[in-house]
């Protein structure tokens, strides 16, 4: 932490997920909730922010149970190509409408989350809106690469974190409420 931002320099890591790094999750969990925080990238950059995680060992990395709001250099990774997995996505569920600042912009990002309802805004406009845990919520997930992870997109209570995906990222003004 430097000046009050979340630093990942990728740099200073020996691997994705080391002693030297990892993703950065809430102690508490969170069923209805409103999340603010400015983010931004590296070239080539991804990361994300996931919600309702659950940590246990039994489901391995904490994007096995939590869906992401997805951040991305979408100039410069190959993963942009795909719609779903662009900075502000619903990773690999729903693609949101496009308002990402250039690479090394501060992106402010929030996600409101209430009675299953979900909504992403980026930098003061709403790009996704739709409903969790409805049977539309489940035909998405079968028709992702979350299929096989049975608790992916069923928890209701859970823990929010960034996405440590081994590129150099900023987070900072992070605040979280409950609703």
């Amino acid at each position: 932490v430097v000046d009050g931002t979340l630093h990942l320099d990728a740099a200073a890591k020996k691997a994705p997920q080391s002693a030297t790094g990892g993703d950065i999750v809430t102690d508490q969990e969170f069923e209805d909730f409103h999340l603010k925080l400015e983010w931004k990238l590296s070239p080539k950059g991804n990361s994300g922010v996931i919600f309702y995680s659950k940590e246990n060992p039994q489901y391995g990395a904490m994007w096995h149970t939590g869906p992401e709001m997805q951040v991305l250099d979408n100039d410069g990774h190959a993963d942009a190509k795909i719609h779903k997995h662009r900075s502000g996505d619903l990773y690999d569920l729903i693609e949101s409408k496009q308002n990402t600042k250039p690479v090394g912009e501060w992106n402010l990002a929030e996600i409101v989350s209430k009675d299953g309802k979900l909504e992403f805004h980026l930098n003061g406009q709403k790009t996704l809106e739709t409903t969790m845990w409805d049977d539309n919520w489940r035909a998405m997930i079968a028709n992702s690469k979350f299929k096989n992870m049975a608790a992916f997109g069923t928890v209701k209570k859970g823990k929010i974190g960034l996405q440590d995906h081994g590129d150099d990222v900023w987070f900072r003004n992070i605040m979280i409420k409950k609703l």
